[in-house]
């Protein structure tokens, strides 16, 4: 790896905004100072800018393998650095689903081939496979994921014996989608027996209800107290759940934390009549009061991280009918652009930002010598200028999909470089071919 030097940037971390240099070598984070006089083989002049840890994304699908003509790992790792996220936590309701340590290490090895970014693949928990879930390396392999509601590509776990076995024994952290399918189905037969076939996008927040999602996150957390599970939920969509997690004890020592997305962040319902199914998602995209019940606890630590979810679908699939278009979409090449404009409308602050999608990603799931900036720390790193507009459109979409649901927004700040454990992975809108990146090791 060649030594990088970095000066005059505007460091966003633990808190604090300083101007600082830094220098990289050997992939890591040298030194870190004002005013650093050492050779480099590559300078950047970050004069203007911010310098971020970069975004580590713990929910993702990038479809691989099986489903590579919706995505891949080699695209949506592209999309993932051209959006500042320097590391992904994959989903294993691929084609197979990852349910066995074979197809587990399956994944890993097409990660090492061929992904631009930082990565770690989530085992995954069905009826009968305990055996292999109890296999999992805690040191190399950042969770089990346990559907306890279906999604696209059907992993629901509705065995209530091996639930509580899979809670009980789990060698590892257990991350949880959560919406009750006995609700879920109920809605949906009302709906259905009212329209027919012609159940629209604007009932889906009333089929995969608030009732839905309550039940399931209230089960799982309960199952997590009885066994003392280290539980982390995913996409947490209404205001109600957030009142199951706490906010007065350190996260360190928290045994039950959640996460919030990007999506559930931004949109509400109001949306469904201008992007349709493009913003068709489980859990659904719900209110604007849910949107900000959900922002006030990610801010005040009831929600501990941001992610993305990125799920993409082709554009024909989303064009079907309500029924028929499957749920998820595009969002990592666009997620710290999206938290920035947030920043900027006084949402949240910079250093927020910074601990929600970097610091508290890495204390979440024991993540070894990333997520901060600090000497001796693996360089995972993006550089952002926040006066420099950038609008999305077909032409610089990077996921294989082609679309994205921001589309025609013009969002306040631009990714200018993206390192990716000490190489410059992207630069000023392109892709470098630096390999690929590094598996993530966990402190457990």
């Amino acid at each position: 790896m060649s030594s990088l030097l970095i000066k005059n940037a505007q460091v966003v971390n633990e808190g604090k905004i300083e101007a600082l240099d830094l220098f990289i070598k050997n992939g890591r984070i040298e030194k870190i100072g004002k005013q650093l006089d050492l050779q480099a083989d590559k300078e950047i002049n970050a004069e203007g800018l911010h310098l971020l840890p970069g975004l580590i994304d713990d929910q993702v699908h990038f479809r691989e393998p099986g489903l590579t003509y919706k995505a891949d790992i080699f695209t949506e790792s592209r999309a993932a650095v051209a959006g500042g996220t320097t590391s992904f936590m994959e989903m294993p309701n691929t084609i197979p689903n990852v349910l066995t340590q074979r197809l587990l290490q399956d994944k890993y090895d097409i990660g090492q081939d061929s992904s631009l970014a930082n990565y770690s693949f989530f085992m995954g928990a069905g009826n009968d496979n305990l055996e292999e879930v109890l296999k999992t390396n805690p040191r190399d392999v950042c969770g089990i994921k346990i559907f306890m509601g279906s999604s696209t590509g059907n992993m629901l776990v509705d065995n209530e014996q091996a639930l509580d076995q899979i809670f009980k024994n789990a060698p590892t952290l257990i991350a949880t989608h959560c919406e009750d399918e006995a609700t879920v189905k109920a809605n949906l037969a009302h709906y259905k027996e009212l329209y027919g076939e012609e159940v629209t996008i604007d009932m889906h927040p009333l089929i995969r209800s608030e009732e839905a999602c309550f039940l399931s996150s209230s089960k799982a957390v309960n199952l997590a107290k009885k066994n003392n599970t280290r539980l982390h939920i995913l996409h947490i969509s209404t205001g109600k759940e957030t009142a199951l997690f706490e906010n007065n004890v350190p996260l360190e020592q928290k045994r039950i934390t959640a996460e919030a997305c990007i999506h559930h962040l931004w949109f509400s319902d109001a949306d469904y009549q201008q992007k349709g199914n493009y913003i068709k998602w489980n859990p659904a995209v719900k209110t604007a009061q849910d949107r900000d019940q959900i922002l006030a606890a990610v801010l005040d630590g009831h929600i501990d991280v941001i992610a993305t979810d990125h799920a993409p679908h082709t554009m024909e699939e989303k064009e079907q009918t309500y029924l028929q278009a499957p749920s998820g979409g595009p969002l990592v090449q666009h997620a710290l652009q999206a938290l920035l404009d947030m920043v900027q409308q006084g949402k949240m602050t910079l250093a927020q930002l910074v601990q929600k999608t970097a610091h508290n990603t890495a204390i979440c799931f024991e993540i070894e010598q990333r997520g901060y900036i600090r000497e001796g720390y693996w360089a995972d790193l993006v550089l952002v200028d926040l006066n420099k507009p950038y609008q999305v459109n077909k032409s610089n979409i990077l996921s294989k999909c082609g679309w994205s649901p921001f589309e025609g927004h013009t969002f306040s700040s631009t990714i200018v470089h993206t390192i990716v454990s000490g190489n410059l992975a992207f630069s000023e809108g392109k892709i470098i071919e630096v390999g690929s990146g590094h598996r993530l090791l966990f402190n457990r």
